[in-house]
């Protein structure tokens, strides 16, 4: 018995990401939940994170472990342990597939998938039918701000859906004071509690990208001192969608220098390279002279890359080509 782990990974508009199995495969063409095999020594929870991470390049919240499907393939007989994730990431990065689909859950069974995931399509579908919503929680903010701080964190903690994530977030665009926390938590050596402030800093951003104008100093300041590539990740994504003339032009030459850094690490992941090529295009839009250097960096990144790193360095190519001939003059 082979234990595997796959996910049901969830995006913002509730659609499920399946994704396609190529033709050297043991079920070509065939749709799946992503995931793997269960390696000794991590936990399921680990092994379904990790796999994700390396197969898509995405990062995933876990919501809810369904019953496992026990499946035999003649060739091997597998159990099959799924986890209902959520996430905020939109592109994958395949490095072991050819295909992938946000599908809707009237869509969801229409697909031909391997054996084993449709049972796992049907039961969550019969869960999600079955479900019931959670309940907001309320976040109050009073005098005794110590016992707010410890509520909060705790929230940020158990956090198990992006429905959550709206809450608190809504919450700091009303309140100055969960956001300074949020964006206080993000720097903290507690990992988990980094990266779900972090994550739930990105949804306020996306809807109030204003709110941190203020702080986006500090955080290329403290770009190089982050060990925590999941908060690396979620800070790059806001500078990768933000306007960076807003930011301290003497920080420019260091953020710069930083991304460079990234593109030629061998160790940063995909979507951490992906956000620090966009970065990088918005400062050679500043800065033209940037621009041949971040080609070249591309060029030598597409060589040995996987197909969602030379789909982004592709796309950043075409965008440097095209410029607007005011900055190319410059």
């Amino acid at each position: 018995m082979i234990t595997v782990t796959c996910a049901i990974i969830r995006n913002e508009d509730d659609e499920v990401l399946i994704v396609q199995r190529g033709v050297a495969s043991d079920h070509p063409y065939k749709w799946e939940f992503p995931g793997g095999k269960l390696v000794e020594g991590e936990t399921e929870e680990e092994c379904i994170i990790r796999e994700i991470a390396e197969e898509l390049s995405m990062e995933i919240v876990i919501c809810k472990k369904l019953i496992p499907v026990d499946h035999d393939y003649g060739n091997k007989h597998i159990s099959l342990i799924p986890f209902i994730c959520d996430t905020l990431d939109e592109i994958p990065f395949l490095s072991e597939h050819i295909g992938y689909k946000w599908v809707s859950h009237e869509d969801l069974l229409s697909f031909d998938y391997s054996e084993a995931d449709v049972f796992v399509a049907k039961n969550y579908l019969r869960n999600v039918k079955t479900g019931k919503n959670p309940k907001a929680k309320h976040i109050n903010i009073g005098y005794e701000e110590k016992k707010v701080d410890t509520e909060l964190q705790a929230l940020i903690n158990n956090m198990m859906s992006t429905k959550e994530a709206d809450w608190v977030a809504t919450s700091a665009i009303d309140n100055p004071f969960v956001f300074n926390k949020l964006l206080d938590y993000s720097y903290s050596s507690n990992k988990k509690l980094a990266f779900r402030a972090s994550w739930t800093l990105t949804k306020v951003c996306d809807r109030f990208p204003e709110m941190i104008y203020p702080f986006l100093g500090e955080i290329v300041e403290k770009l190089d001192t982050i060990d925590n590539e999941s908060t690396l990740r979620s800070f790059l994504r806001i500078l990768s969608l933000t306007n960076l003339e807003l930011v301290n032009p003497g920080l420019h030459g260091f953020l710069a220098e930083f991304c460079f850094s990234i593109l030629k690490s061998s160790d940063s992941a995909i979507g951490v390279k992906a956000y620090t090529m966009e970065i990088l295009y918005r400062l050679a839009v500043i800065y033209p002279e940037l621009a041949n250097e971040l080609a070249a960096s591309i060029h030598i990144l597409m060589e040995d890359g996987s197909a969602g790193i030379k789909s982004r360095g592709m796309a950043i190519r075409n965008k440097l080509a095209n410029m607007p001939a005011r900055h190319k003059q410059k």
